[in-house]
């Protein structure tokens, strides 16, 4: 059945993968073909070092409301990938009629790995005798969660349930868990595709408060809160 026509277009979640953080990299983004029910995050204070050999009470008064920087955030999703619609056209769909969903899994998978070349090379470094090997990096992962969610993380935990397969053994259905760790400013160099992201989402979250209705007790509670001084 048809959409209803006044209803209003639903926005897909989606990663975005780059190659390198460089303000000029171009992103390959992955669209979920349907958005997870449920996205679970969780903020922890950013405690700032205890400074060496200071003693004292790490829970002083003046220190409780001191932070290192912005808060460690963690999101949990996961991520549902049905083939059955395209298997049900195979001639408008052939790459999913052949592979079924290893191409879409692919995609997400590659947020773990460092480029193939990346191997190469560290091979030849260590063939010719070079003492220091460059470590590989990961692509940049950026989750985009609708316009006011658009945020760099990394990948802490992945696990995939492939739950359906084809005569081929190609799974065609498949749950993809995502734990991803939000980075912050702190972790990105200047002049970076994943600073200017953060910020950029951090500003966003401070303009949603401050655009925050008051409630019609609010001048109540702040008579209280007066009184409390």
């Amino acid at each position: 059945m048809a959409d209803f026509p006044r209803s209003p277009r639903l926005l897909k979640g989606a990663l975005a993968l780059y190659d390198t953080d460089a303000s000029t990299s171009e992103a390959t983004v992955v669209v979920f073909q349907y958005n997870p029910e449920q996205v679970r995050r969780t903020l922890a204070n950013r405690t700032p070092p205890q400074q060496p050999g200071g003693g004292g009470n790490p829970g002083a008064r003046q220190d409780v409301l001191r932070v290192a920087g912005p808060p460690v955030e963690s999101i949990n999703v996961s991520v549902i990938l049905n083939a059955a619609d395209q298997l049900a056209a195979p001639d408008n769909n052939p790459d999913t009629a052949e592979k079924g969903l290893y191409p879409a899994l692919a995609a997400i998978e590659l947020m773990m790995y460092p480029p193939s070349l990346n191997a190469e090379e560290i091979e030849r470094q260590a063939s010719a005798g070079e003492v220091q090997v460059e470590p590989s990096h990961l692509p940049l992962t950026v989750l985009v969660w609708g316009a006011d969610r658009v945020v760099p993380v990394a990948v802490t935990n992945f696990s995939i349930t492939e739950e359906q397969f084809d005569r081929r053994l190609n799974p065609i259905r498949a749950k993809v868990d995502l734990g991803l760790k939000v980075l912050t400013y702190m972790e990105f160099p200047g002049d970076s595709v994943g600073r200017d992201t953060y910020i950029a989402y951090q500003k966003k979250k401070e303009e949603l408060a401050r655009s925050f209705k008051k409630s019609p007790d609010d001048s109540r509670i702040r008579t209280f809160l007066q009184a409390g001084r």
